[in-house]
């Protein structure tokens, strides 16, 4: 007897109290693009369809962010006007952006300095970064872990807008006395000088704030409540040069540091940006931002290594140096105390704070040159020649 197959039609006439607009369940569910053979079937996997939805969902708070970024920047810039390149008002708002970028970031990783900070002085205090919270905290609660973050906050913010904004004068200064082909044939050193003369000056501003800073976070308990009240007692006891005996080594610390900070960071994404595809123009602005924190973690490793032993004897120092001390009988007696292993005592701690901090600066000061209209730093081209 021959075999009778239901048709189609009657298939669904069949099943259709069963099935969504009359249809085969996997035809209803079948997606609308074309489907090719390598194109999977996403209704088979509903975490694919998840991930999906949230990828989708996070472009869009992305976009949004974007243009209210764009639209708070185009009020500004409207507000402001034109702000030519290397004009006051140029100076002046990298000034503010060098004071976001330092004064934020310090404050921020406030825990990890304070560890630091204490293991420096006395190496024996804690084993680890855990277990020096864990002991703060059962002793002074939360407050007790941030002990400091205000002399962070405005040592820093005073420290980065010198830093910042003197290092865009000095470079532009610089650059103008070598002559546009000597700038860029000797540009590392430019980035040097420019640095290290910038870093001279706000380095002054910043070791009052230091010395109070370095005083409340290996002092328990502190010997402060606050900037205002450190500053006070520092001065009441020791005069305005209390605030000043760690200056020298404050110099020996800051100043290879930002060289190096600088010089590194202009390098890294001029290399970055000569292995990418295309120009630096190129790019949006989050891609160049994510150069600038990239330079920036890398600039920042190379930094914490070359300043870590004068950044602790800027710890000794400012905690154990006695009254009436000269300078070089106190660096002798404590190199004699700790020896030179104990220069690099904290190093693994002040690399990944360092790295990190550095990196967000960057990330911060270019974002905000963006906001204003400004171009990113680094990845400068080379300057066109002269036709004879």
């Amino acid at each position: 007897m021959p075999i009778i197959l239901p048709t189609q039609a009657a298939l669904s006439a069949t099943f259709s109290p069963l099935i969504p607009n009359g249809r085969p369940k996997a035809q209803a569910q079948a997606p609308q693009t074309p489907r090719t053979s390598l194109r999977a079937r996403e209704h088979l996997y509903p975490n694919w369809s998840v991930a999906d939805d949230a990828k989708a969902k996070t472009n869009q708070l992305s976009d949004a962010a974007v243009k209210e970024f764009e639209k708070a920047s185009s009020k500004v810039q409207q507000n402001t006007g034109k702000i030519e390149l290397y004009s006051p008002q140029f100076y002046a708002a990298c000034t503010f952006g060098g004071l976001l970028a330092c004064g934020l970031t310090h404050t921020a990783v406030t825990p990890l300095d304070l560890v630091k900070c204490r293991r420096q002085v006395d190496s024996k205090m804690y084993k680890g970064n855990f277990e020096a919270w864990g002991k703060i905290s059962r002793a002074e609660g939360l407050r007790g872990i941030f002990t400091g973050w205000s002399p962070t906050f405005f040592g820093y913010s005073v420290q980065g807008a010198f830093k910042y904004g003197g290092y865009e004068w000095f470079k532009k200064f610089y650059s103008d006395l070598a002559g546009p082909e000597n700038a860029y044939k000797y540009k590392t050193w430019i980035y040097l000088a420019g640095s290290a003369s910038a870093e001279f000056i706000a380095d002054v501003g910043l070791c009052p704030f230091e010395a109070v800073k370095v005083r409340m976070q290996t002092t328990i308990p502190p010997f402060a409540k606050g900037t205002l009240d450190g500053l006070s007692k520092v001065t009441s006891a020791e005069g305005i040069g209390g605030l000043y005996k760690g200056l020298y080594p404050l110099w020996g610390r800051q100043i290879p540091y930002t060289m190096m900070k600088f010089a590194s960071f202009e390098t890294v994404v001029e290399m970055i940006y000569h292995r990418l595809p295309g120009q630096k123009s190129d790019y949006g602005k989050a891609a160049q931002t994510g150069v600038s924190f990239a330079g920036g973690y890398i600039a920042g490793i190379l930094c914490a290594i070359v300043s870590h032993p004068a950044d602790v004897m800027v710890s000794k120092l400012n905690a154990n140096r006695q009254p009436g001390e000269a300078f070089g009988s106190a660096m002798g007696r404590i190199y004699k105390d700790i020896g030179f292993a104990g220069l690099w005592n904290g190093l693994p701690v002040r690399i990944v704070m360092i790295g990190t901090l550095t990196g967000l600066q960057w990330m911060i000061y270019d974002y905000f040159k963006i906001f204003m209209g400004f171009p990113t730093t680094g990845g400068a081209a080379p300057p066109e020649k002269q036709k004879a």
